[in-house]
């Protein structure tokens, strides 16, 4: 019988990798923390209709790409694909506006869309989302993009590049949508399928369409700068002072929109370009309209979204990574049966003490444990055997220069402890 492998589109992160994602998880917690965002766990399934009302009906994501099932009382649900309407909701759900605005708030964990699996891109993926609700200030979305920025620079990332574009409001979009449609109607035939089919629907979609053809089409477009509305184009231009009083390097981009119908006003992209054509480490933008879109009141709101997948890939292609893979500082080598309960007492207590440390588990002889213990990365051998239970000592090996010393057992995790002290080894936390 053949084995049962992962379903196409996921994957498992294996300990070689895992570490990585603990460490990127660690930057984001601590640069989240920095700008005041507190941290949220969100539901992995939600009812359907929060995503089909906040992210719009014609949107890919509702038409093609949702996980979508009913369960046993016959509820349609949804394993969420992003996570800034689940956001929305527990602000709305918890009474969150009723505190001091806006409501800084992040989160990560797994989304889920069915997508043709790509470089960096699977139907199970995990995003860090970042959100403040609660103000239409512009200032927050600056705020926003220098969170992100501040993210990639503690993280090591370089050759970033900021794209930002508007795509105005309810007052001015309907304008902008007539000209665009104006300006495409005579190349209707020269667009793809696809965005022939959102021509009506969905025009601004076809700004951002991969199709050569359809980009190059889209580069020739009317800018939806020209189109804003005063108060759209007035929020526009002080994000722009606000990323130039801060240093922030960024160009328009009038090809950029976001794929989702709850954005209003600011759009911008952080681009890598170490991803060929799938080179956006991070998406975000204003939803102004996303809290009555779900039932609630009128709540401003802007944030992003980055795909921890997609952050890992370019620290490695930019050689981002400087440590390795978690291993024991001690290995305890227990050559003789007798000894074992006395060496995984050791064991036991180098852990209680702070000290990473592990054994063998399947009877190898001595030699087998000494190079399992260096090909682990382990820095010291604690050898305790019947000859050494009988001296009440044990010996420590150091496995980089090989020299050995014997110590009193009552002794040997302060020794221990000293030896890796010296080696710039710290006890653990916890």
């Amino acid at each position: 019988m053949e084995s049962i492998k992962a379903p196409r589109g996921v994957r498992d992160i294996l300990p070689e990798e895992s570490w990585k994602w603990a460490f990127v998880l660690d930057v984001a917690r601590r640069t989240a923390e920095d700008f005041g965002y507190a941290e949220v766990h969100l539901p992995v399934f939600e009812h359907t209709e929060l995503f089909s009302r906040g992210i719009g009906e014609t949107t890919d994501v509702v038409e093609k790409e949702m996980y979508t099932f009913q369960d046993r009382a016959e509820r349609s649900l949804t394993l969420r694909p992003e996570a800034t309407a689940s956001m929305v909701r527990s602000y709305l759900e918890h009474g969150m506006h009723r505190g001091v605005q806006p409501v800084k708030l992040w989160c990560a964990g797994p989304m889920f869309r069915y997508e043709r699996p790509q470089k960096g891109r699977y139907r199970q993926f995990w995003q860090l989302d970042v959100e403040a609700i609660g103000a239409s200030d512009p200032f927050v979305d600056v705020e926003i993009v220098a969170l992100s920025l501040e993210l990639y620079r503690r993280l090591g990332l370089s050759n970033l590049e900021v794209k930002i574009n508007s795509v105005g409001c309810p007052e001015c979009r309907p304008t902008y949508r007539k000209t665009l449609r104006s300006f495409l109607e005579p190349r209707l035939s020269e667009l793809c399928d696809t965005c022939r089919g959102r021509f009506d629907r969905n025009p601004l979609r076809i700004l951002d369409c991969k199709n050569p053809q359809c980009a190059a089409i889209a580069e020739q477009s009317p800018s939806v700068v020209e189109s804003l509305c005063g108060e759209c184009g007035t929020h526009f231009g002080l994000l722009q002072r606000g990323l130039e009083e801060i240093g922030a390097s960024f160009s328009l981009d009038k090809r950029l929109v976001r794929g989702l119908d709850y954005y209003t006003k600011t759009a911008y992209e952080v681009l890598s370009g170490d991803l060929g054509s799938q080179n956006a480490v991070c998406g975000g933008g204003r939803y102004d309209n996303l809290a009555e879109a779900i039932g609630g009141p009128h709540v401003p709101g802007v944030g992003f979204a980055s795909g921890i997948e997609r952050i890992v890939l370019t620290m490695e292609q930019q050689g981002c990574f400087t440590g390795s893979a978690p291993h024991p500082a001690v290995f305890v080598v227990c050559p003789d049966e007798e000894a074992r309960p006395e060496a995984f007492a050791l064991l036991h207590l180098l852990r209680q003490s702070g000290v990473s440390a592990d054994m063998d588990f399947t009877g190898k002889g001595m030699k087998a444990q000494l190079k399992v213990a260096a090909g682990k990365g382990a820095l010291l051998a604690c050898i305790l055997g019947s000859e050494e239970l009988r001296a009440s000592r044990m010996a420590v090996k150091d496995l980089e220069s090989g020299e050995q010393h014997l110590y009193a057992r009552e002794e040997g995790v302060a020794s221990i402890r000293s030896l890796l002290s010296n080696k710039g080894i710290s006890r653990k936390d916890g």
